[in-house]
């Protein structure tokens, strides 16, 4: 394949327009390639590179300009070169990769051992105390509260409907547990998304002169509008202030920072305001400090997909504990490298394992726990 026909390949598959054959050919392509782009010891351009896998566009190959200030670090050796494509194209090499040459690891696993990924889980405490396992629960009404009628759809997502008409406020609390996730329309319409790990507490119906609820975890918001009633989001040393907009929020525990990543509309975080496609970082020392990002890479998880970019790899493990619930314990000295590219979460744990063992992530699976050595 010539420059002109990978240049018109990758724009299909970018476009996401790329028959299966051709991302086959695409991606056997770029593992053909790779044996020349990443030499064991030698430094390169991080920046370019991060730009290039960006695009799926290798400048080694031919495919871009040299166009950026060099900040020098060492990428993967000859020998992960192939590999790391795997990681930096996502699912669908992974797919044309298992089915065509087979995932040749040194990961094994005992019968019964995988683990299926996280699905639609979570638990629903009720004003009262009274706790609903939403997973098991059959569809349609479950109850009532403050005239407000709370209901499961066929599509397994939570619905209020109704106003409350009694003078105090009734809070409900939505969690998911570690491997699930859920969906949950609150009374005045808004959408939520939690992810998995994570709580919203809010009211029954929103009768003051705001919407106010609170986050633990990381939550998608479909907000919708109302200008006479800002909606609020409280999460771990933060306010977000909307009228209606579309935004995430990550706020684990166990994570450095607080993220707050705006699609569309504008937001405000603790009196500073973003722009879509504009990252809010909360740090350990009550700073913000506002970046331009890929709104939709902060989105990915609610779309089926971990999405790597700049991503440390304990950050990486992270993602992956909470989804499959597993413990993640390191031995020895990890190396710092950083990732990019994506992995569907409808892989079994396995699956994910294998792909980051081709990227010369040592790992090994016993029990719920995963053991990731240098």
């Amino acid at each position: 394949m010539d420059k002109q026909e990978a240049k018109a390949l990758v724009r299909k598959y970018n476009q996401g327009l790329a028959t299966v054959e051709e991302k086959a050919q695409l991606e056997n392509w770029y593992a053909q390639k790779a044996d020349q782009l990443v030499l064991l010891e030698h430094e390169i351009n991080f920046d370019q590179i991060e730009a290039e896998l960006k695009n799926r566009v290798l400048s080694h190959a031919g495919l871009a300009e040299q166009e950026y200030m060099p900040k020098r670090v060492k990428l993967w050796p000859r020998i992960a070169a192939a590999a790391a494509i795997m990681l930096i194209v996502g699912g669908g090499l992974f797919y044309y990769a298992s089915q065509s040459n087979g995932l040749q690891t040194s990961l094994s696993l005992t019968k019964g051992q995988d683990i299926a990924p996280g699905s639609n889980k979570a638990v629903l405490t009720l004003g009262n105390g009274q706790t609903i396992v939403l997973t098991n629960a059959k569809n349609g009404e479950l109850a009532t509260e403050n005239s407000a009628v709370i209901r499961k759809t066929a599509e397994g997502e939570l619905v209020y409907q109704g106003t409350a008409t009694a003078a105090s406020t009734t809070y409900n609390t939505i969690t998911t547990p570690r491997g699930g996730q859920y969906t949950i329309t609150l009374s005045e319409g808004t959408k939520v998304v939690l992810n998995a790990a994570s709580s919203l507490k809010y009211p029954t119906a929103f009768n003051g002169k705001d919407r106010t609820v609170e986050l633990v975890g990381e939550g998608y918001f479909e907000v919708a509008h109302n200008k006479a009633k800002p909606f609020r989001v409280i999460s771990k040393g933060q306010t977000v202030e909307v009228l209606g907009t579309h935004f995430n929020i990550n706020s684990y525990a166990d994570e450095p920072d607080v993220k707050t990543t705006l699609l569309e509309g504008s937001v405000n975080v603790n009196g500073q305001m973003l722009k879509p496609n504009q990252q809010a970082i909360l740090t350990d020392h009550s700073r913000i400090n506002i970046v331009n990002v890929n709104a939709d890479e902060a989105v990915a998880w609610k779309d089926g997909l971990f999405r790597f970019d700049h991503t440390d790899l304990k950050t990486l493990m992270r993602q992956i504990a909470r989804w499959y619930d597993v413990e993640v314990v390191y031995e020895g000295t990890i190396k710092e490298e950083q990732f990019f590219g994506k992995i569907e979460r409808s892989y079994t744990l396995s699956e994910v394992l294998k792909l980051l063992e081709m990227n010369k992530i040592h790992v090994k699976l016993e029990g719920k726990k995963i053991l990731v050595s240098p």
